[in-house]
């Protein structure tokens, strides 16, 4: 089986850092080849993932360029999709995994009844794009898979006519020994600083309830503070860091580390009490929640999106509705049992467990 894999212009596989799509893409190539499958990956040129073939326009992610006025970016996908079509078109392409927001879905369905099949993977939060997926028709050859059933769940009915089920996301670290560290008193959050996540909660928190906290993750793509000092102060992630997050950051009580990478980000995601959800919308997927429980640590936030799917309350992690009540919920983080969340990530959310999930998916398509 040969299957094109489209990760899109934004980020190489596997990014450094913060890069979602692309680091469960770089998850499960590995994986999808250890079962035979060859992988050609639709990416940008400093990709550094083996492949079995590669497609690219941009030898640089265009991550940059994703919050620009719609006018000056609307062209970047265009010349990836451009170029992944040409790829198709030359055969030899038994199945496509596409995982582009929107422009791959139109893409797979343009193809035509002699493209090969297409599975659309789907990351991101489904009431985006309602003029799109509450008339979407890709007719049987091109379907639709979850992140997590909670998020299949909420899309729009034209769209839920194409899933054919959902994939909870893996981490290699998972199937990695966990480091040895001694577990602190602070939690962390981890992830890019936009208003879903929940950062200024977490920072507000952190001072009324007394305990240390860690913001790790980017703001848009200014990955730390001297490249925040030079951003565009329009960007939406920019603004909402001035306005709503940086105000309770005082180097003491609460600090931003920026993008952290590596073992530095697992020595300190292990070595927090607790790793902090505060959410403000419906995660679809969960990639750090996996990651914490992956290195043992428990999850603490709002019962929202995919987390009652991933984390067993009481075990694994604490989850309530109220978003005054989190703050407290972290010193009571510390009375559960790392060995219990590192054991339910290798259960349940190794990259082989993803990868066979896929596989499977692939064959229904076949």
């Amino acid at each position: 089986m040969r299957v094109l894999m489209n990760a899109g212009p934004w980020l190489p596989v596997p990014p450094a850092g913060y890069g979602g799509i692309e680091n469960v893409i770089a998850t499960l190539v590995p994986e999808l080849r250890k079962l035979g499958v060859e992988v050609v990956l639709a990416s940008v040129g400093e990709s550094t993932i083996e492949a079995d073939g590669r497609v690219s326009v941009f030898e640089r992610g265009q991550f940059g360029q994703i919050q620009r006025p719609y006018n000056q970016a609307v062209g970047v996908v265009q010349a990836h999709q451009h170029a992944v079509t040409r790829a198709i078109a030359g055969g030899g392409i038994d199945l496509i995994h596409d995982h582009v927001e929107a422009a791959g879905l139109v893409t797979a369905a343009a193809l035509g009844d002699g493209a090969p099949p297409v599975l659309h993977t789907l990351h991101w939060d489904l009431h985006k794009h309602p003029e799109l997926y509450a008339t979407f028709d890709g007719g049987d050859r091109v379907r639709v898979n979850g992140v997590s059933a909670s998020q299949l769940a909420r899309a729009p009915e034209a769209l839920r006519r194409h899933a054919i089920g959902h994939v909870h996301l893996a981490t290699q670290l998972a199937a990695q020994p966990a480091p040895e560290v001694s577990r602190g008193s602070y939690a962390v959050v981890l992830g890019r600083i936009f208003p879903g996540k929940g950062q200024d909660l977490a920072a507000r928190l952190a001072h009324e309830h007394g305990f240390d906290l860690v913001l790790a993750g980017p703001v848009g793509p200014y990955r730390n503070a001297a490249e925040l000092a030079l951003a565009d102060r329009e960007n939406p992630d920019v603004r909402f860091w001035e306005e709503k997050v940086a105000p309770h950051v005082d180097g003491v009580r609460v600090r931003w580390v920026g993008t952290v990478t590596g073992r530095d980000r697992d020595l300190l995601v292990a070595g927090a009490r607790a790793a902090l959800f505060p959410l403000r919308w419906e995660e679809p997927g969960g990639t750090a929640v996996v990651e914490s429980l992956a290195l043992g640590t428990p999850v603490v936030g709002i019962a929202r999106g995919c987390l009652p799917e991933l984390v067993e309350d009481g075990r694994t992690g604490l989850l309530t509705d109220d978003e005054q009540a989190l703050g407290e919920l972290v010193a009571k983080a510390g009375a559960l049992d790392p060995a219990d969340c590192r054991a339910e990530a290798e259960r349940r959310f190794t990259p082989a467990v993803m990868a066979s999930e896929y596989l499977r998916l692939y064959e229904r398509l076949l």
